[in-house]
């Protein structure tokens, strides 16, 4: 099993990063709903942590404060950019270190919190639908970000 100690404090940065970039992503992606679609983001992390003991990498993972780049952005493009760049920086270095059911287990982590996200603000105008086409777009690129075609 894979946990904190295995990596440096930097690289455990880049893992922790990695979930509420993914975040942000989905919660730039579409205006209106912020503080909902935050607050969707630290109850993501409550419910996995409820999973506690299936895997000592995500339990340290979601014990952590979700970890977000403070960086000052020019554009929500340029945060877009710099936010699946964290997401690919933790996947290359879960593929070096962890078990691949440990990467899985984090990549559907990610997708289930970007759901969460997208789905904490109904989308007016459009019916109603629980979830934009924005959104749905942030979504796959965060899965493209993953290597991954989870979807939930």
């Amino acid at each position: 099993m894979t946990a904190k100690s295995d990596f440096t404090p930097q690289e455990w940065e880049q893992v922790l990063e990695g979930p509420p970039s993914a975040g942000i992503v989905v919660i730039t992606a579409q205006r209106g709903g912020t503080l909902r679609e935050t607050v969707s983001m630290a109850k993501a992390y409550a419910e996995a942590r409820q999973h506690h003991g299936q895997s000592e990498l995500l339990d340290e993972i979601v014990a952590a404060k979700p970890e977000i780049d403070h960086t000052r952005y020019h554009s929500p493009q340029e945060l877009k950019e710099h936010s699946l760049a964290h997401l690919r920086d933790a996947v290359a270095l879960l593929q070096a270190k962890a078990e691949p059911q440990e990467l899985d287990q984090y990549r559907a982590f990610v997708i289930s919190l970007a759901q969460r996200v997208a789905e904490a603000h109904r989308e007016s105008g459009r019916g109603g639908d629980a979830v934009s086409d924005s959104e749905r777009a942030a979504i796959s690129e965060i899965e493209q970000a993953l290597g991954s075609s989870v979807s939930s």
